[in-house]
């Protein structure tokens, strides 16, 4: 009971009391959730997210193919989650397919989407999200969301990286 008194009780009667300056809030990770492409399709269709690959083709061992196989559940809802704010047609043009750089947020482990180039897209972004450095390597011009997401643009094509799904 002292070690909750201690740990829980003061600091909280101190913050009502207005004696703490500031709290700092620690978001719990989340566990991920992976999708079958079926699922995942089934989400952007409804929102009205179309797709294309130059395979004509879902396999997500075939570079020329756009999956969603194992692409968590963070990205597709991160990624109607935009389609919902900003209104914008959105074409996804690479999911989790090989052929793509590794890492841990990658998007051949679920955390990435490319997103086909548009005015509208652009418009959104720079009028809603925060201009943050370059990325290292390519130079690509970077944007970072409120929750946190970070929006590449590419020579031809938005590379979303999605930790969260954005207040979905």
């Amino acid at each position: 009971m002292n070690r909750f008194v201690r740990r829980v009780l003061v600091p909280l009667t101190a913050l009502v009391a207005g004696l703490l300056p500031g709290v700092i809030v620690v978001q719990q990770a989340e566990a991920i959730t992976k999708m079958t492409h079926s699922q995942a399709a089934a989400i952007f269709s409804a929102a009205g997210i179309t797709w294309s690959s130059t395979g004509n083709c879902s396999d997500w061992n075939v570079p020329t193919c756009t999956s969603f196989t194992n692409m968590n559940d963070t990205t597709v809802y991160g990624a109607r989650t935009f389609k919902q704010a900003s209104g914008c047609a959105m074409r996804v043009t690479g999911g989790t397919e090989v052929g793509h750089a590794s890492g841990t947020y990658s998007h051949r482990n679920g955390y990435k989407i490319d997103w086909a180039l548009s005015t509208c897209i652009q418009n959104y972004i720079n009028a809603n999200f925060t201009r943050i450095s370059n990325r290292p390597g390519d130079n690509a011009p970077r944007w970072q969301s409120g929750a946190g997401n970070i929006y590449a643009r590419e020579s031809n094509h938005w590379d979303v990286l999605y930790y969260n799904c954005g207040g979905c």
